[in-house]
């Protein structure tokens, strides 16, 4: 039994070490600059220019990267059951993101100091 819970606690770091290595902040500003995701969010993702628009600077990273999936289910018809967001501008440019860009986009943000981010 603690043999199988060691295994399964070693699988779980490994696991998750591998997800945090997986991402690349400067591939994530390249998402970010190639996108044109300041012309609404603000050069820093924090000065949007309509006060309705969030601020991304500081998000957690898990939060934008599940914001952007379902922005991307609702751009293709997804059911209303699989968690969809449907905003036509933001369904549009998230549409062509990978994978990979979304992780090292969100991961990019979470990075970026902002009100949102955690003190330390």
């Amino acid at each position: 039994m603690n043999r199988t819970m060691l295994a399964l606690a070693g699988a779980t770091l490994a696991i998750s070490g591998a997800a945090a290595q997986a991402q690349d902040l400067a591939a994530g500003k390249a998402v970010f600059d190639k996108f044109n995701c300041a012309s609404c969010h603000g050069a820093d993702a924090k000065t949007a220019v309509d006060p309705a628009y969030p601020t991304l600077a500081g998000q957690h990273a898990d939060y934008l990267a599940h914001a952007l999936k379902a922005y991307q289910r609702g751009f293709t018809g997804g059911p209303a059951t699989a968690n969809v967001r449907k905003n036509p501008i933001m369904g549009g440019m998230a549409a062509p993101l990978s994978g990979q860009d979304i992780t090292n986009v969100a991961a990019w943000l979470a990075s970026l100091p902002s009100d949102l981010s955690v003190r330390r």
